[in-house]
């Protein structure tokens, strides 16, 4: 297992915990792979998965921020090597089960990535995010794609083009987090929502990802022509009286 990420199954759980506060819990390429990894077990043996950091900040970005680069590799390669973000951000994706994550702090660039990319956030009142990839002569579409079907556009480009901080209150209106929590109740709240799945049956779990990962964004006729297949599927699953 990479150094720094903590792993735990408990009553069919899946909780995953990066543990790097001295360095802001940045993330590198290895860690983004052993992460991928870990999300994609998940779905196999749990209900949901818990992503949390630990210190003051949740994620200040990728390892390799403010560096300032070699002599670049071509494009072709260039775009190989940034295979393992886009594949990370893909494993919360089509998780079949629904990624719950927790901020506080500051969630910067990869932090609010992955902060928007998990299913239900729940984040303290005094939580900050940040894309500041143009301010550091990066184009920033890598960030951009895991907002683009969770924000809109007009969110999405002043976080890129301004790229200051927003408040919690600010993210939670464009669609980056689902709760914003007093600090005090922070852990509280958490817990509730990870009590309330373990209370779902499997298939209706995988339903509602998949639902939600498939539907929106199609017309509605097929939208809803979707949901009604998904929903006789699902309810007629004896896994459902259990």
């Amino acid at each position: 297992m990479t150094e720094h990420i903590e792993h735990q199954l408990e009553d069919g759980i899946t909780y995953i915990t990066i543990n790097d506060p001295k360095n802001g819990n940045r993330v590198s390429d290895p860690m983004a792979e052993e992460l991928s990894l870990q999300i994609d077990a998940a779905s196999e043996t749990s209900k949901a998965v818990v992503l949390r950091t630990m210190g003051d900040d949740f994620c200040l970005g990728r390892s390799i921020m403010g560096e300032k680069p070699g002599k670049l590799p071509e494009a072709y390669v260039m775009r190989e090597n940034f295979d393992v973000i886009f594949n990370f951000y893909a494993s919360l994706r089509r998780s079949k089960v629904p990624v719950i994550g927790g901020v506080q702090g500051k969630a910067v660039g990869f932090g609010c990535a992955l902060a928007a990319l998990c299913d239900i956030t729940i984040s303290t009142d005094t939580s900050q995010y940040q894309l500041p990839e143009t301010s550091h002569g990066i184009m920033p579409t890598m960030a951009m794609s895991s907002l683009i079907d969770r924000v809109g556009r007009k969110a999405i480009t002043y976080m890129t083009y301004a790229a200051d901080f927003i408040t919690a209150q600010h993210a939670l209106s464009v669609g980056i987090i689902s709760q914003i929590i007093p600090e005090d109740e922070f852990e509280n709240t958490i817990d509730h929502v990870i009590d309330r799945v373990k209370n779902i049956p499997i298939p209706a779990i995988h339903g509602v990802k998949e639902f939600t990962n498939y539907a929106i964004g199609q017309p509605m006729p097929m939208a809803e022509q979707y949901a009604r297949n998904l929903h006789a599927t699902i309810n007629s699953s004896e896994a459902m009286r259990k």
